[in-house]
C-alpha cells in the first residue's frame, strides 16, 4: 500500500469532517424570572387570574425568550376558564418544547370544555398513547368525546380501556350505556344496554339499567319488568328494590312500592332516596304521622335536599300543623331557587 504523497514539506491535508449538529443552548430562567412565575402560580391559586396573567404578559414583554413562560400562561388561561386562549398558549409551549405532553393533554381538555369534542380527540388520543393506564380522567373525557361527536364504537373502546375490560365485552356495552343515559343518549344507551344482555344475560346491572333507561322513558311496565329480572339475578342489591318501588309508586301500588322501600331500607339504611320515596308514599296512603316519621329522617341525612322539606311541608298540613308546613315549604323554596341559581 502506497504512502500518501506530500509536497515540498507540506502537510498532508485533513479529510473534511462532518459537522456536529451543535444544540442552542437552552434560555434557563433567571432568579427574577423564577420569583414572576411563582408569585404568578400564587395569584391563580387565590382565584386572581387576571392579574397572574398581568404578571406573566409584562414578563414576556420584556423577556420574550423566557423558557417555560407560555406554558405558564396557558395554565393560567386554563384555570380561568378562558379555554380558547388556553389552547393558543398551549401550541406556542409546544413549538418551543414539542415534548410538552402536559400542554398536549390541556390542548384536548381546553377544547372539550370550550365545547369543540372534534378538536379536543387528537390531542387527547396522543395523550392516552403517553398514558395508556394512569390518566383515567382523559380517557374519560376522550369517550364522551367520542359520544357527542356520534363515533359510538370508538367511544365503547375508550370506555373500555378506562375500566379495563374488553372493548366487545358485555361489560363494555354496559358501561358505555351508562355513559349514554347520563349524557341524554337514550336511544344508543338503550341499543347498547340491549346488547349488554343478548352477550351475557346474566351479568349483574344490565337488566337494572335498561329498567332506569325505560324509567326515563316513562315505559312504566318494560322498567317494572327489567327491574324484577334484575332482583330475581341480584336480590341483595338495595337500590333495585328502591327503583322498582319507584315503578309502582308511578302505578299507584303503594302497597307493593311500602314493602320493596322497607327491603331496600333493611338492606342500606344509608340512601336517602328510599326515606323520601317512603314519605311520599306513605302520604298517598293517607299515613302522614308515618311519613313525617320518614322524611324527618331524610333531613337529617340530607339537610339541603329541597325535595323532603316539601314534602314535608305537605304532610304536616295534612296534620293540622299550619305553622310546621308554612316554615318547611318556605324553606324548601328557598333551597330550590338556591339550587337553581348555581351555574
Amino acid at each position: 500500500m502506497l504512502a500518501p504523497v506530500t509536497f515540498c514539506g507540506a502537510q498532508p491535508r485533513a479529510e473534511p469532517q462532518p459537522q456536529q449538529q451543535i444544540e442552542a443552548p437552552q434560555p434557563k430562567q433567571t432568579i427574577s424570572q423564577q420569583t414572576t412565575i411563582a408569585e404568578a402560580r400564587r395569584m391563580a391559586q387565590q382565584g386572581k387570574f387576571d392579574e397572574a396573567i398581568g404578571q406573566l404578559e409584562s414578563l414576556a414583554a420584556k423577556q420574550p425568550a423566557a423558557k417555560g413562560l407560555v406554558h405558564e400562561l396557558g395554565v393560567v388561561y386554563y384555570k380561568k376558564g378562558d379555554y380558547l386562549k388556553a389552547v393558543a398558549s398551549f401550541k406556542k409551549a409546544l413549538e418551543e418544547n414539542p415534548s410538552d405532553s402536559e400542554a398536549v393533554q390541556l390542548i384536548g381538555l381546553s377544547y372539550y370544555l370550550a365545547g369543540r369534542p372534534a378538536d379536543a380527540i387528537g390531542p387527547l388520543e396522543k395523550v392516552q398513547t403517553w398514558y395508556p393506564s394512569a390518566n383515567v380522567d382523559a380517557a374519560y373525557i376522550l369517550g364522551v368525546c367520542y359520544m357527542q361527536t356520534k363515533d359510538y364504537p370508538n367511544s365503547r373502546k375508550a370506555f373500555a380501556k378506562m375500566f379495563a375490560v374488553p372493548p366487545d365485552s358485555a361489560a363494555s356495552y354496559l358501561f358505555t350505556a351508562r355513559m349514554m343515559l347520563r349524557f341524554d343518549f337514550d336511544v344508543v344507551a338503550e341499543e347498547y344496554a340491549k346488547k349488554a344482555v343478548e352477550l351475557d344475560p346474566k351479568l349483574p346491572l344490565t337488566h337494572s339499567l335498561l329498567g332506569e333507561i325505560y324509567l326515563y322513558k316513562s315505559h312504566i311496565p318494560e322498567a317494572t319488568e327489567q327491574f324484577q329480572k334484575e332482583l330475581e339475578l341480584n336480590p341483595g342489591d338495595a337500590a333495585v328494590y328502591y327503583k322498582l318501588a319507584d315503578t309502582y309508586t308511578r302505578a299507584q301500588k303503594y302497597e307493593e312500592a311500602e314493602q320493596l322501600l322497607q327491603r331496600s331500607i333493611w338492606l342500606d339504611a344509608t340512601s336517602t332516596g328510599p326515606y323520601i320515596l317512603m314519605g311520599k308514599v306513605l302520604e298517598k296512603k293517607g299515613e302522614s304521622a308515618l311519613a313525617v316519621r320518614a322524611l324527618e329522617r331524610a333531613i337529617t341525612m340530607d339537610p339541603n335536599n329541597p325535595m323532603p322539606h316539601h314534602l314535608l311541608g305537605q304532610a304536616y298540613r295534612d296534620l293540622g300543623r299550619t305553622e310546621d308546613a308554612e316554615r318547611e315549604l318556605k324553606f324548601a323554596e328557598q333551597l330550590q331557587n338556591r339550587g337553581d341559581a348555581k351555574p
